[in-house]
């Protein structure tokens, strides 16, 4: 009979627990994973088996709080049932096909995805990455074919602190320094400016400018919100310069920051968007490139493409993703839960909590790192239940499934609270 380690029903715990064969199993999976994997992650010490709705279970049968969503990927709860279904039935029919011919679930897809944006356009790729790296070849094309900017001499403004991803060309426009170091040369044309100073943008644009690259709330950096206007005022700047706005909601996009897209808040219509991660419905990578016709109209047949991006499976997914989206009212769910968690969280009167910041369900916890780091918070938190990660060992990310149980926060609140005593503690032990 398996021995359950912190599996006391939890509100909202699905009722599985974890076959006995796999009790004791975790360290065997990660001693694998560290002999015959890459060590370009360094995960926490858990292995999960199952996921439902706002929860994981390890292999060993504890439950956890799923508190990060994948970085928003799993943005409407782990297997959520619609979503499967889609898969499933989509699957049985019809999964992969090449961009070589038509298929019936992406013009629905498109169609869908323009609707809600407002823009005229949408091409469908996989994986976020490949969605930035989209956006900035169509920028540079639109530069030189529509601006009249020379062959070559494009540039792209981002904001220091940015997380696009991490192939060659974006990892150019990052100022971590880890990203950047021995995966040089990088392509020329890149630079980056202060987040949230929209004057920095105005003086750092010149007539080779073709785009500004930026995320309405940056995930990577610590869950950093602009200034109230700030997006609005960058539009006005790109209009007047004509320099494209292509905002990166891959993280912030659908629901997560309260707002179907981050860009709302503000009301700063950008020229491009790029979405990824929910798309998906946490079930596959899909993500796109929805933009105006201005801007999409430089691509050609040939100039650009995808063996997997668009195919029927994964427009199934996303579709019947959008759907739950909005029949489960979850953008208005989260602005709404995520100002009374972010409210909570302010409430936390604790010598190593720095600030508390956030919109809708996109939320950080910023610690004192004279004391302590994030990492060790996390640490405490997956002791007591709680799936989190940190960013950079200064920041506790806390980014629940839209759909997470309400009492399920109200329990995790009490234990963030047990966590940052329990690393209080140890540090005192320590001095």
């Amino acid at each position: 009979m398996t021995t359950l380690t912190r599996t006391g029903r939890r509100p909202g715990h699905p009722a599985f627990v974890a076959p006995a064969a796999s009790a004791g199993r975790s360290a065997d999976f990660i001693r694998r994973e560290r002999e015959y994997g890459a060590r370009n992650y360094d995960p926490l010490p858990v292995v999960m088996h199952h996921g439902e709705g706002a929860w994981l279970i390890d292999v060993d049968g504890r439950r956890y709080l799923d508190l990060m969503s994948a970085y928003s990927a799993v943005s409407f709860g782990h297997g959520h049932p619609r979503i499967v279904a889609a898969l499933t039935e989509q699957a049985h029919r019809l999964a992969v096909t090449s961009r070589a011919n038509f298929n019936d679930q992406l013009p629905l897809l498109l169609e869908r995805l323009v609707a809600m944006t407002g823009l005229d356009r949408a091409l469908p790729v996989n994986t976020g990455l490949e969605a930035v790296e989209t956006a900035l070849k169509a920028a540079r094309k639109w530069g030189h074919k529509v601006k009249g900017i020379p062959d070559g001499q494009a540039e792209i403004i981002a904001c220091r602190g940015n997380f696009h991803g991490r192939s060659i060309a974006i990892t150019g426009l990052s100022t971590e320094p880890q990203y950047r170091d021995g995966f040089g040369p990088y392509p020329s044309g890149l630079s980056t400016i202060p987040y949230g100073d929209a004057d920095a943008l105005e003086r750092a644009i010149g007539p080779r400018t073709a785009a500004f690259l930026v995320e309405p709330v940056q995930g990577e950096a610590g869950i950093v919100v602009p200034p109230d206007g700030y997006l609005a005022r960058c539009a006005q700047i790109c209009r007047a310069h004509r320099v494209l706005l292509i905002c990166d909601e891959v993280q912030t996009g659908l629901g997560r920051t309260g707002h179907t897209f981050g860009w709302q808040h503000d009301d700063a219509m950008p020229d491009g968007i790029i979405l990824g991660k929910a798309l998906g419905g946490g079930l596959l990578p899909v993500s796109a490139f929805v933009a105006t016709d201005e801007v999409m109209q430089v691509f050609e047949p040939g100039d650009h493409g995808s063996t997997f991006g668009g195919n029927p499976l994964g427009a199934a997914v996303a579709l019947a993703a959008l759907d739950v989206l909005e029949d489960e009212r979850l953008v208005m769910r989260s602005r709404e839960l995520g100002a009374w968690l972010l409210d909570e969280l302010k409430r936390i009167d604790h010598p190593l909590v720095v600030d508390v910041r956030g919109r809708g369900l996109f939320i950080g916890i910023e610690v004192d790192t004279r004391r302590t780091t994030a990492r060790a918070v996390v640490e405490r938190l997956l002791d007591r239940g709680i799936l989190s990660k940190d960013t950079h060992g200064t920041v506790v990310r806390i980014a629940p499934p839209l759909n997470v149980p309400r009492e399920a926060l109200v329990w995790a609140v009490g234990e963030i609270r047990a966590a940052l005593r329990d690393v209080e503690q140890g540090t005192k032990r320590a001095a």
